[in-house]
């Protein structure tokens, strides 16, 4: 990953057909004034529309377009980790297909690199989205991400964001866990910086995110949160459950006991404390296979090589 090229354009898609033309003009139009070598990989996420018709047509015009074509939709998270996989730029820069970002944003995330940051993060600062629901709850999600990370972002989940190669270089995503890029660079030591970027409203196509996802963020998070805390000293964690666990087993304990003494109720006879060692050990008991399930997919991915995507058709590579 990165070495002879400057720049990596990553645009994972899917059924983005009718943006795709105007988006490349827009992305050459925007290159070309830059004075840099550059890639355009396009990411067809198993598309079942004509996108891949049109990439490879785009392919065959340009070489600097590269086009990824997965077998079967594998999500963004994967998509944009094929193309991060394959990118030559030094700087590598991923963006959406459906026109809601903008190319000419680019020399903005590009000048920030060139103060000295690492990775420059896009901030939707004025989000044409027309759900207003999904407004307040991104705003809220945000700032729930920035606290439990430490990464003081106002937009996560915008996905133009510019990364120097080395930032990505060894870094492996699973689930949702794009939009915690920076989080993950932050626990390297990068320095990260926002820019305000344009928000277009939607022109083609229909939206891909829905309500169902934030389950998996909020998972995801957890995940991120015990990767920047607990990854090297999980007995901190493990422990500290233990410790609180074990605190309310005497709290318990303590009342079954003045249960006796004050109202005459017999051990046996009080569901008090059976309902808080069942509890309190099946929740300890989720979250542990949960948090080990995840140390366990990441060893059984990294230490043979598995892949996440698998890809069907390579154009220019």
């Amino acid at each position: 990953m990165g070495g002879s090229l400057d720049l990596s354009i990553i645009v994972p898609l899917y059924n983005e057909e009718e943006s795709l033309d105007p988006l490349y003009k827009k992305l050459m139009g925007t290159l070309s004034t830059l004075g840099k070598s550059f890639e355009v990989i396009f990411v067809n996420d198993g598309s079942s529309d004509g996108s891949f018709a049109v990439l490879c047509r785009l392919a065959e015009a340009d070489p600097r377009v590269k086009v990824i074509n997965f077998r079967r939709n594998f999500g963004q998270t994967a998509a944009m980790s094929a193309g991060f996989d394959l990118a030559r730029g030094e700087v590598v820069i991923p963006m959406d297909a459906d026109l809601q970002n903008d190319p000419v944003d680019i020399p903005l995330l590009l000048a920030k690199l060139d103060e000295g940051y690492d990775v420059a993060s896009g901030w939707r600062k004025d989000r044409q989205d027309k759900e207003v629901v999904r407004i307040l709850i991104s705003r809220l999600a945000n700032w729930i991400i920035s606290k439990f990370t430490g990464v003081a972002l106002h937009d996560s989940g915008c996905s133009l964001k510019a990364y120097r190669a080395e930032v990505l270089r060894g870094t492996r995503l699973y689930g949702e866990m794009h939009r915690f890029i920076p989080a993950l660079a932050n626990l390297m030591g990068a320095r990260i910086c926002e820019v305000p970027v344009t928000h277009h409203p939607r022109e083609y196509g229909k939206s891909k995110y829905g309500f169902k996802r934030i389950l998996k963020v909020v998972l995801d998070l957890i995940t991120v949160k015990f990767l920047a805390d607990f990854s090297t000293k999980p007995l901190y964690m493990f422990g500290g459950i233990g410790v609180g666990l074990f605190g309310l087993a005497i709290l318990a304990g303590a009342e079954t006991i003045w249960a006796r003494v004050a109202r005459g109720v017999f051990v046996h006879n009080n569901p008090v404390i059976l309902i808080a060692v069942f509890l309190g050990t099946l929740g300890v008991n989720f979250i542990v296979m949960g948090l080990l399930a995840e140390l366990i997919i990441r060893t059984y991915h990294e230490s043979q090589g598995k892949p996440i995507y698998h890809i069907r058709d390579l154009k220019n590579f």
